[in-house]
C-alpha cells in the first residue's frame, strides 16, 4: 500500500471537500498502522434506472479508494428510497412502490458493476436494518437530533420562505442515511456537494454510537450536455452508462467547450498537466480535444477498440457529412399521404422523431428537418414533401431515418 501522503493526493483530485480538514490523512495513517482497509462508503437509492456520468463522479472515486486497497460498502437505499431524499429540491419527490425500488435496484447493480468492482463490494440494501425497525428505534433515532437542526437546511429554508411544505418523512432521510453509516461502521462517506448536511449527521450518530465518526468527502455535481444544469434524465442533458460507444461519443462531442476541463477531470484518469494542455484552445484544437474526451469516456465503458470505430464513425457522419451505412428504417402506409405527400411537420410526427404534432411543428421551424442526399433543411411546417421510399429524413443531428412505404 502507497503512503498515507500519496494516497490523498490521489483521493484529493476533484472533490468539493473532505470534512474535518485534515482528518482523512490520519484515518489513512492509522489504516496503513494497523494493516485494516478503511470502509468507504457510496449510497444510492433506485428512483430509477438509468445511471449516467453524474452518478459516476462519486462512483469513480469509490473505485479509486477501491484500486488504493480500501472496502467499497454500496448502500442500495431499498427504504430510504421510499422516503425521497429531499437534497437540494424545491419540491416534494414522488414515492416509489417496494416494487419499483427493487426493480430499479437490480438495474442499477448490472450499471454499477461497469465502474467499481463488485466482486470486492459489500452490498448491502438499508431495508436490512430498518425493515427490523421498531416504533421504539424510530423514536431513539429521532431524539438524536432537533427541529432546530433540521431547519439548517438550505433546501428545507428555502421551502419555508416560498411557503411550500416539507413532510415529516422527509425529515427523516437524513437520520436514515446517518444510520446506514453507523450500520456498516464507515470511516468515509461519498456523496454529492449537495448532500453535506446528510453527511454530517451521519458523524453525530456515530459518536452517539461510540464510534469514531466518519470522513464527509463531497464532489461536484457534473454539469450536463447544456454545460449550464447538473446532468439529469429528466432534463435531456446525459450520458448513460449503459448506451452505445456512438451515442456515448456523439454526445461527448456535443458539450460546450467551457465544460471540457471539468469532464475531464471528474470523468477521466488523466494526469492535470495533460487536462490543462486539452483544455487550452491555444495548445488543442477544441475538436481534437473533445474527441480525446469522447475516447477516454467510451474506452473505459467499451473497450478502445469500440471508441476508434465510434470516432470513425462520428467523423463520417458529422466531419465529412457521410450518412451512416445502417440508417434505420421506418414504415409509412401509402394511405397516409395526400396526392404522394405529406407536410413537413406531419412527416415528422408520422415518422416518430417527435413527442406530438406540436412537437413536430416547433422542430421544424427551428431548422432541425433536411431531407434527402442534399440535406436540403425545410422551416416551413406546411410545405409539402413528395415522399418516396428510401427518402432519407434528418432531425438534428442525431436521428436519422429512411422512410420504406407499404400498403
Amino acid at each position: 500500500m502507497i503512503s498515507a501522503s500519496e494516497q490523498l493526493k490521489l483521493l484529493n483530485r476533484g472533490i468539493d471537500a473532505a470534512v474535518p480538514a485534515g482528518e482523512l490523512q490520519k484515518k489513512l495513517e492509522k489504516s496503513i498502522a494497523t494493516g485494516t482497509p478503511l470502509r468507504v462508503k457510496y449510497g444510492i437509492d433506485p428512483t430509477g434506472i438509468d445511471v449516467h456520468l453524474g452518478h459516476t463522479v462519486p462512483l469513480r472515486k469509490l473505485r479509486q479508494f477501491q484500486d488504493l486497497g480500501h472496502q467499497a460498502v454500496l448502500i442500495i437505499g431499498n427504504y430510504t428510497a421510499l422516503v425521497g431524499d429531499p437534497s437540494g429540491r424545491d419540491q416534494t419527490r414522488v414515492r416509489l412502490t417496494p416494487e419499483q425500488v427493487e426493480i430499479n435496484a437490480l438495474d442499477y447493480l448490472k450499471q454499477v458493476g461497469r465502474i467499481i468492482d463488485l466482486t470486492k463490494t459489500e452490498v448491502h440494501r438499508n431495508g436490512d436494518w430498518f425493515s427490523k425497525f421498531s416504533f421504539l428505534n424510530v423514536l431513539a433515532l429521532t431524539s438524536q437530533i432537533t427541529i432546530q437542526r433540521m431547519l439548517e437546511r438550505d433546501d428545507f429554508t428555502k421551502r419555508l420562505k416560498a411557503g411550500s411544505p416539507i413532510y415529516l418523512h422527509e425529515c427523516l432521510y437524513p437520520l436514515m442515511q446517518g444510520h446506514d453509516s453507523v450500520a456498516i461502521r464507515a470511516d468515509v462517506e461519498l456523496g454529492g456537494s449537495e448532500q453535506l448536511f446528510s453527511l454530517m449527521v451521519a458523524r453525530e450518530l456515530q459518536k452517539d454510537d461510540g464510534q469514531e465518526p466518519q470522513i464527509a468527502m463531497t464532489l461536484p455535481i457534473l454539469r450536463g450536455l447544456d454545460g449550464d444544469r447538473r446532468m439529469g434524465k429528466s432534463l435531456g442533458n446525459y450520458i448513460g452508462v449503459a448506451e452505445s460507444a456512438y451515442d456515448q461519443f456523439a454526445k461527448a462531442m456535443s458539450i460546450p467547450d467551457a465544460l471540457m476541463k471539468e469532464w475531464f477531470q471528474l470523468l477521466t484518469d488523466l494526469a492535470e498537466s495533460d487536462i490543462t494542455l486539452l483544455a487550452d484552445s491555444k495548445t488543442t484544437h477544441p475538436r481534437e480535444a473533445k474527441e480525446r474526451l469522447g475516447r477516454e469516456i467510451v474506452t473505459f465503458y467499451h473497450g478502445a477498440e469500440a471508441a476508434e470505430a465510434a470516432a470513425l464513425e462520428w467523423r463520417k457522419r458529422f466531419s465529412e457529412r457521410q450518412d451512416p451505412t445502417d440508417i434505420p428504417e421506418v414504415s409509412l402506409a401509402v394511405s397516409q399521404l395526400v396526392e404522394g405527400m405529406l407536410t413537413a411537420s406531419k412527416l415528422v410526427a408520422a415518422l416518430g422523431l417527435a413527442k406530438s404534432n406540436n412537437d413536430a411543428r416547433r422542430l421544424v421551424e427551428q431548422g432541425s428537418l433536411s431531407i434527402g442526399p442534399d440535406k436540403t433543411k425545410i422551416s416551413d411546417p406546411n410545405q409539402g414533401i413528395a415522399i418516396t421510399s428510401g427518402l432519407v429524413i434528418r432531425v438534428g443531428s442525431r436521428r436519422i431515418v429512411k422512410v420504406r412505404l407499404e400498403g
